[in-house]
C-alpha cells in the first residue's frame, strides 16, 4: 500500500512539474512554426529514458488540436533496437515564449523551456522543469566546437552539472 502512495505522489509531483529552473528564462518571440521539424541530440544530462541510446532525434509537427506531436526516437546499442516515444505538447502561456508542458504520458505534463536558440533556428538549448533535465538540440547531427562550449558555458552559469554532460553519437 505504501508502495502505491508513493508512486501516485510521485506522478502527482511529476505532472506538476510546469515550472522553470531558477535563472533560466524562456525565449520571447518563439516561432512554433519555425520550431517544427527534425532536430538531431548532440548532448544531454544523462536520465533513464535515455539512458544507452545514441542516434537520438526529435520531430515535431503540428496536431489537430493545436498542440505539438513530439516523436522522439534514438537506437539502443545494447539491444540493437531503436525505441520510439511519441508525446504531446502545448505552450504553457502562450505560443510566442518557448515554455512548454510536454507529455508521454497521458496527463502527466513537464516542462521544455527553450532558453536559447539561433536566430535561423538552427539550434536550441532545452531544459526541463529542474537542472536535471538538458538538451543540445541543431538541426544538423554535429555543432561546431564553439557552439558546444557556449552551450556548457551558459548551461553552468545557470546551474547544471556540466560535468555529467554526455555528448550524443549520431553516426
Amino acid at each position: 500500500m505504501i508502495k502505491k502512495f508513493a508512486i501516485v505522489v510521485a506522478l502527482l509531483v511529476i505532472s506538476g512539474c510546469h515550472s522553470v529552473p531558477e535563472g533560466v528564462t524562456p525565449v520571447a518571440g518563439f516561432d512554433k512554426d519555425r520550431y517544427l521539424g527534425k532536430w538531431y541530440e548532440i548532448a544531454r544530462l544523462d536520465h533513464s529514458f535515455e539512458r544507452g541510446m545514441n542516434k537520438v532525434t526529435a520531430e515535431y509537427s503540428l496536431q489537430e488540436d493545436g498542440g505539438i506531436k513530439v516523436v522522439n526516437r534514438g537506437f539502443k546499442a545494447d539491444e540493437q533496437a531503436w525505441s520510439e516515444a511519441v508525446g504531446r505538447a502545448y505552450f504553457v502561456d502562450n505560443d510566442s515564449v518557448g515554455h512548454l508542458e510536454v507529455s508521454f504520458f497521458g496527463q502527466f505534463f513537464s516542462s521544455y523551456v527553450v532558453f536559447d536558440l539561433g536566430k535561423d533556428y538552427e539550434y536550441a538549448f532545452v531544459s526541463g522543469y529542474n537542472t536535471n533535465y538538458l538538451w543540445l538540440l541543431s538541426r544538423t547531427p554535429t555543432v561546431s566546437d564553439a557552439l558546444l562550449a557556449r552551450f556548457l558555458r551558459q548551461a553552468e552559469e545557470k546551474g547544471f552539472d556540466t560535468e555529467e554532460v554526455i555528448l550524443s553519437v549520431q553516426n
